[in-house]
């Protein structure tokens, strides 16, 4: 198996130029059915706006789009069936070609690009488009429109979707001619991929798509207000580097952006010249190996007691690449209480946007990173150097007696610890795995142990029950000589399944694992904790009456299907499922319904107040630090 190298991940920071105008650029390996090499093409041509639109996505380097035609796109799919660069795969539903598009580029850390219809096909995006401006994911949706002068006239198929999507994109277009379309197209790429990463929309009317225009490449990029801030200013690094040395009870809060820029290597070489403690948002799995004895685990709501702890007795946060969402902070008042902040972040509107921070820091984090390893060094050798000793001895402590468990079910049932955990072990840290929302997703970020970058993909900030197999579908795709699998639950799975028939018909032989518990399990989880036991509306029918029969379904969508009920079946089932290459298999594990995931912050409350199981809490001494 193959992982993608520190440049591949870096791309979004450090976007590769567009192909030179004598052709596109190569698809990975395997991951197009027609690549071809490029082929030579005059600068100047006179072409419909549909095969500006193609020619386009060639010379961008798009080797794969994920999409459903339909009547004001369909000018578009006439020169696509010719190009010998560009992949199309036939999604079920545009849920799906959105959530794709976003599991191929985190993946590969290129840009993921899906294309819709007019109307509907168009807002059918908006939940993946949202998703990807959350969890700030580098993707193109191209979006058809009806034609020009029927714009605003209620047509049939018509939706304002630049309006509609404003406020997720990163940046939206309206294209008024086909001249325009390589320039927009060329900024589209480039605004999704520099910067903080996001979702960027064209929408095309149908006559720009039909009427000819001249075709010039390469165009000029009009952004005359965009200049993102890759390197960080020299005085705050050397206030950062400060603060570090003098830092008693200092901690690394890493959050997503660190793997966005490529940044895992030299962030463990700042973790290691530091000595400090290390913790991993849940979009930052991967970014810094498991395994490191300094890597606390993940914070916030399910997070490690450790993780949590350390955040909340620290003297300094260097939080890179993280935004203090409320998953982390909880109650935010109360978070992290006698810490100072140095917060890095290459979008400005973060900082200090919920925490104020002490030493702000305006960068790409892997210059950051770079930067402030440079600066640290230059403290230590001027002999500034402090002990961490005492802070290691409480930490270990803590983690010691508080480690990442479960019980198992005292009715006998398969836990879905166990499962989740099995497959971690058996598949091992070099596959990618997927997550949609809810307790399998917590499970997975707890029990899979991860050692690379891009090895996690999951709906983080927006919770997108249906994420999970179609992202794994853009992964598989993007990495194809990679194992990928879904972690899915029951609920989420139900989403989006659908797209197992494009597995299967289109060779993309992703492993799916449904953790059935027979219920929506997190709404169940707080129903039992919060609402006593009143589970209104969250038994969904998988284990009553087995509808749907998991494994009925995956061979009706042309998938091989598995049923595991036993503990003992466990470690075989998931063996048999990676003995099958060349299809798409899906297990159902019938898991017992009253799992909880512990650690455990409620919503609103503070992180002092982490149970560790149902009725245990921590204990902590309050001369612990």
């Amino acid at each position: 198996m193959t992982r993608p190298t520190p440049e591949v991940l870096a791309h979004r920071a450090h976007p590769t130029p567009p192909a030179s105008p004598s052709g596109a650029q190569t698809p990975a390996t395997g991951a197009a059915e027609k690549a071809a090499k490029p082929v030579a093409r005059p600068a100047e041509e006179l072409l419909t706006g549909a095969q500006i639109l193609v020619r386009s996505l060639e010379q961008l380097g798009a080797d794969v789009v994920f999409g459903i035609p339909g009547g004001a796109i369909l000018p578009a799919y006439d020169p696509l069936f010719d190009s010998e660069a560009v992949r199309h795969i036939l999604v079920r539903h545009e849920q799906g070609a959105g959530h794709a598009a976003t599991g191929y580029a985190q993946a590969t850390g290129k840009v993921g690009v899906c294309m819709a219809t007019s109307g509907p096909g168009a807002t059918n995006l908006v939940t993946p488009i949202a998703d990807a401006y959350m969890d700030s994911v580098a993707m193109v949706a191209i979006t058809g429109q009806v034609a020009s002068g029927s714009i605003g006239t209620d047509a049939f198929q018509e939706a304002d979707i630049a309006g509609i999507t404003l406020p997720i994109t990163k940046h939206n277009y309206l294209v008024k001619s086909g001249e325009e379309l390589p320039r927009v197209l060329m900024e589209a790429f480039h605004l999704a991929s520099t910067g903080r990463p996001g979702p960027v929309l064209v929408d095309i009317p149908k006559d720009v798509l039909q009427k000819k225009a001249t075709f010039k490449w390469p165009p000029t990029m009009e952004l005359p207000g965009y200049h993102p801030t890759m390197h960080p200013h020299g005085k705050q690094i050397r206030e950062a580097a400060r603060l570090i040395v003098n830092a008693k009870r200092p901690v690394l809060y890493v959050g997503g952006g660190v793997i966005k820029a490529g940044a895992s290597e030299v962030l463990r070489k700042l973790a290691e010249l530091t000595g400090a403690p290390v913790v991993t948002t849940l979009m930052a799995r991967g970014a810094f190996p498991d395994s490191h004895p300094q890597h606390l685990g993940m914070p916030g709501m399910h997070g490690s007691v450790g993780a949590v702890y350390a955040l909340q007795k620290s003297d300094l946060l260097i939080a890179l690449g993280a935004r203090f969402d409320d998953r982390v902070t909880g109650e935010l008042s109360t978070f992290a209480p006698n810490a100072q902040v140095i917060h890095a972040d290459i979008d400005p509107a973060e900082i200090g946007k919920n925490r104020t921070a002490d030493v702000p820091i305006v960068g790409d984090a892997k210059h950051v990173i770079e930067e402030l390893i440079a600066a640290v060094s230059a403290e230590n050798n001027a002999g500034h150097k402090p002990s961490l000793t005492d802070w290691w001895a409480t930490l270990d402590d803590i983690r010691q007696r508080y480690p990442l468990g479960y019980e198992e079910p005292a009715d006998g049932t398969l836990s879905p610890q166990y499962v989740i955990e099995r497959i971690g072990a058996i598949v091992g840290p070099d596959a990618i795995y997927t997550a949609g929302v809810g307790q399998h997703q917590m499970w997975a970020a707890q029990f899979v142990k991860y050692e690379h970058p891009a090895t996690w993909l999951n709906s983080g900030g927006l919770g997108t029950m249906g994420y999970a197999v179609p992202a794994a579908m853009g992964a598989k795709v993007g990495m194809p000589d990679t194992v990928v699998w879904a972690i899915d639950g029951d609920g989420c799975f139900q989403m989006t399944n659908q797209e197992l028939a494009t597995c299967a018909l289109e060779g993309i032989p992703i492993k799916v694992a449904v953790i059935n518990n027979g219920n929506l399990g997190m709404v169940r989880q707080w129903q039992t904790l919060f609402y006593d036991e009143r589970y209104s509306n969250t038994e969904l029918g998988t284990h009553k009456h087995r509808i749907p029969d998991f494994v009925k379904l995956a061979d009706a969508l042309g998938c091989v299907g598995l049923r595991c009920e036993n503990k003992q079946d466990v470690d075989a089932t998931i063996e048999a499922a990676m003995r099958v290459t060349d299809q798409p298999v899906v297990i159902d594990f019938v898991v017992g319904k009253d799992a909880m995931v512990w650690p455990m912050v409620a919503a609103g409350t503070s992180n002092d107040e982490i149970m560790f199981a149902r009725g245990v809490a921590p204990t902590f001494d309050k001369d612990d630090v």
